[in-house]
């Protein structure tokens, strides 16, 4: 079987960024998948579980009410735990969504009250979320994209 892309990143040099994964296309459709690596793969711990499921409901709740709602096709967690990805129809760039994403950061960082889709009759693990951990792991991912601008993989 062939490897499949996301296999052929080196991960022990990955750092945090937003990368372009793969591009599909089919139809005269094109669906660009990012890589929102939040942690240097086997580097730093992963992203424990319960913060990485509120940074999930938030950000695909941002993205789907954004500016860019109708271009979003699907938000969410990598299974090794360091980071995301999004998929979005068209043909895009890191540097054309830096600043949605950095939006979507600043609604994490600032969010109050109850975490959307937390509740029984919405989720099926409702309960495993924490607030404060998601902000800090998309504090740091800001930062160090904001200072490093990593869009490329190595």
């Amino acid at each position: 079987m062939e490897k499949i892309e996301s296999f052929k990143i080196d991960h022990l040099h990955l750092e945090p960024g937003l990368y372009v994964s793969r591009k599909d296309r089919k139809n005269g459709v094109v669906i660009t998948t990012f890589d929102l690596r939040l942690t240097r793969p086997n580097r730093e711990p992963v992203i424990d579980m319960p913060a990485l499921h509120t940074i999930e409901h938030l950000s695909a709740t941002y993205l789907r009410n954004s500016s860019r709602k109708e271009d979003i096709v699907y938000f969410g967690p990598m299974g090794c735990r360091t980071g995301c990805y999004l998929l979005m129809f068209g043909d895009l760039t890191p540097e054309e969504i830096f600043p949605l994403i950095m939006s979507m950061c600043d609604f994490i960082i600032n969010f109050t009250g109850e975490i959307p889709g937390a509740k029984a009759e919405q989720c099926g693990n409702y309960s495993e979320q924490n607030l404060n951990m998601a902000k800090y792991y998309i504090k740091k991912y800001k930062s160090e994209l904001e200072e490093n601008k990593n869009f490329r993989y190595t």
